[in-house]
C-alpha cells in the first residue's frame, strides 16, 4: 500500500514541542511490517480515528494517531493527528503482537 501523508503544520509544530516527536518521524511507522493499528472508538464521533503503534528507521517504538482514508487497493491517505514514543505496556503490547 502507497500512503499520501497530511497534517495540519500548526498541530505538527506543537506535537513537536509537547512530545518531541516530528509526523515526519511518525510516517516512517507505516513503514514497519510489524506494525499494529486498533480502531479509537472512543475519539471516532467526527471521524474514524486509528492508533497505530511501530518502529520508525531509528527502532524507536511509537504511537500514531490518524485517519485512514482508502483511495483505491494501493493507495490511502493518512492525515496525522498526534504522535509519541510509546508507554511500557504499549511496548510489551506490541512485542506481543496484540492491541486491546
Amino acid at each position: 500500500m502507497q500512503y499520501n501523508f497530511e497534517w495540519d503544520p500548526a498541530k505538527a509544530r506543537e506535537n513537536l514541542r509537547k512530545h518531541r516527536v516530528s509526523f515526519e518521524r511518525a510516517a516512517q511507522v507505516f513503514l514497519d511490517p510489524n506494525m499494529v493499528s486498533i480502531y479509537d472508538e472512543e475519539h471516532s464521533e467526527e471521524e474514524e480515528r486509528w492508533d497505530t503503534l511501530g518502529m520508525d528507521r531509528n527502532h524507536v517504538l511509537l504511537v500514531v494517531v490518524h485517519t485512514f482514508e482508502e483511495i483505491d487497493s494501493e493507495n490511502a491517505t493518512v492525515r496525522l493527528i498526534s504522535t509519541r514514543k510509546v508507554t511500557k505496556h504499549e511496548e510489551r503490547q506490541y512485542h506481543a503482537g496484540e492491541m486491546p
